[in-house]
């Protein structure tokens, strides 16, 4: 019977804390590596540092990397435009009175930001055209990409019950809500409806105004990304933070594997012409 024991066991709040560390890791892999070195090679990874990252997104997330790099590639591209996968711009310009915007708003936080991601990842001349220099080594093309949901649905709630008990599948349940929540669903809609603005971005091609926003001044619960603004208005920068009252804690962590030597050509802010 002791084998069935789990390795750890915690009060409530411990699990609590071992969720939010968790959680953590998975917002920290999206920022650093998907994000800012992936979509916009605002630094270079170590091979060590860049693996670790792919390795936990494939066990935590299922995401496959040339999709998520094409998918963001192409919003900044078509941003605010009826062809941009994320934003819901669009939408909302259609919609009166502010019940129907916030009901909206509510609808693409919890399901249809994910849905816009899913389908724009099923089309090819997506990620041909904006999915370029991706990895595509064995381990990509024979695990990551070939068996994407493999770790996400199968090895990590074995790991989590054997670590955890039964209380692992709960955590597992919210590791699988985290990234689209608070990643298609925050980032990329309220990130694009609601916050404050410190600059007045605009799209590279059409030179028209997005409506990128901050979402708050302290970029820690979603690794920086809070700070959407910040980060349309010079894209290729590895901070987000360009204010005295606004906090970036992935440009934190950059700045340690900077310091490590697991990153280097790290770029910071220059406004764009």
């Amino acid at each position: 019977m002791d084998l069935l024991l789990p390795i750890f066991s915690f009060p409530w709040w411990g699990y609590a804390l071992v969720t939010l560390a968790l959680t953590h890791v998975t917002i920290v892999s999206v920022t650093i590596y998907l994000h800012r070195h992936q979509a916009h090679r605002a630094l270079d990874l170590h091979p060590l540092a860049s693996h670790f990252f792919r390795f936990w997104l494939w066990l935590t997330t299922g995401m496959i990397t040339k999709e998520w790099t094409a998918i963001h590639r192409k919003h900044h591209a078509k941003c605010e435009t009826a062809e941009d996968p994320h934003s819901p711009q669009v939408t909302l310009r259609r919609l009166e009175g502010p019940w129907r915007r916030a009901v909206f708003m509510w609808k693409w936080v919890l399901w249809s930001g994910v849905r816009s991601y899913v389908r724009e990842s099923h089309i090819a001349e997506t990620l041909e055209r904006y999915g370029s220099n991706t990895p595509n080594d064995w381990v990509e093309r024979r695990i990551y990409a070939r068996h994407a949901k493999l770790g996400a649905l199968l090895l990590l709630p074995a790991v989590n019950i054997v670590l955890f008990g039964w209380v692992g599948l709960a955590i597992w349940v919210i590791q699988m809500f985290w990234i689209p929540v608070f990643a298609a669903g925050i980032i990329n809609g309220v990130g694009h409806a609601w916050g404050y603005r410190s600059f007045a971005s605009f799209h590279r091609i059409t030179k028209e105004e997005d409506a990128s926003r901050n979402i708050l001044p302290w970029g820690i619960l979603i690794g920086g990304e809070e700070l959407h603004n910040n980060h349309h208005w010079v894209e290729t920068s590895a901070k987000l933070s360009f204010q005295w009252y606004e906090f970036d804690v992935g440009w934190m962590y950059i700045r340690m594997l900077e310091m490590t030597g697991l990153a280097h050509n790290v770029k910071r802010a220059q406004s764009r012409t």
